[in-house]
């Protein structure tokens, strides 16, 4: 009777390993991502609702709901690219291309992971739900355009960043430009660090025909990515006119385009994936300084 425990307890860890490489859950990186662009647009909103208790609450909520989406987005992403990602070095281990777990159970995975995404949605106002509903098939496709164009990492942005928007309506139940104006950023700052990423497997994916934009511009990366961070700072120093933020604002904003220009482009090498990676890893930590400036904004003005 040990014996059958300690075989079912074996089983059970090694399956649960399996379903944690599949969501990738042990890399943050990926629900962060799409978590600060909430946090954002929940900050933003908060100045006009003043409800802390609401706010809080909103930000657990999405939060939870990044690490359910993201999660069942990296298992619809495997399930799709499953013959691609044996051709590529570092994807070829990866559960569904190495035959650790079938389609059929990951795809039962991805009906939990939605369902209780859906459970979190329905918690909040009706035009978010809306939104939300909305963004699915957006959030589901992004696998397959790096098929068809060499921009998938614009489409990411899209929807990476589409939390924004939702977070401002599910506090102040309206639609702004306000958001809009970051949103718009917030897709080229995707653009940017996304294509950072893509500089790991830019031999790879030459080799098997997948398109990215970081083997449309990898004869001048770094003027792409410029422009790419540049348009995202500017849609920050706007948001920042026009709520009248004070002058501690702006000053603040100074470290975001440090990291962006000095850490994020100067420091970067396409011939070394490891660095690329590190850059890539660093936006976690962008998000949260300008979560920070948003909140030093409304606190002081």
């Amino acid at each position: 009777m040990k014996r059958c425990f300690v075989i079912y307890k074996k089983i059970i860890m090694k399956n649960f390993e399996v379903f944690l490489e599949l969501t990738r859950l042990k890399k943050p990186i990926g629900f962060m991502l799409l978590f600060w662009p909430c946090v954002w647009g929940l900050t933003l909103a908060n100045q006009f609702s003043n409800n802390n208790y609401v706010y809080l609450k909103h930000c657990f909520l999405f939060f939870c709901g990044a690490v359910l989406m993201r999660s069942a987005g990296c298992i619809v992403n495997d399930i799709l690219d499953r013959k691609i990602d044996v051709m590529v070095e570092r994807t070829k281990d990866r559960p569904i291309a190495s035959g650790k777990i079938s389609v059929q159970l990951a795809l039962v995975y991805v009906f939990l992971l939605c369902s209780l995404a859906l459970l979190i949605l329905i918690q909040f106002n009706q035009k978010t739900i809306f939104l939300g509903l909305a963004s699915m098939p957006f959030a589901f496709s992004y696998p397959l355009m790096k098929r068809f164009t060499y921009w998938p990492q614009l489409f990411l942005g899209l929807t990476f960043n589409y939390g924004l928007v939702m977070a401002w309506i599910s506090l102040t139940n309206e639609f702004s430009y306000y958001p809009l104006i970051f949103y718009f950023g917030a897709i080229f700052w995707t653009l940017g660090y996304d294509t950072i990423y893509g500089f790991q497997d830019i031999k790879d994916d030459e080799i098997i025909g997948v398109k990215s934009t970081s083997i449309k511009f990898k004869k001048n990366p770094k003027l792409f990515l410029f422009l790419c961070y540049l348009i995202f700072y500017m849609s920050i120093f706007l948001i920042g006119i026009l709520m009248s933020y004070s002058l501690y604002f702006f000053m603040f904003s100074i470290l975001i385009l440090l990291h962006l220009i000095y850490f994020q482009i100067k420091n970067f090498n396409i011939l070394e994936p490891q660095i690329c990676l590190k850059i890539f890893k660093s936006n976690n930590f962008l998000g949260f300084l300008v979560f920070i400036n948003i909140l030093i904004g409304g606190y002081y003005s």
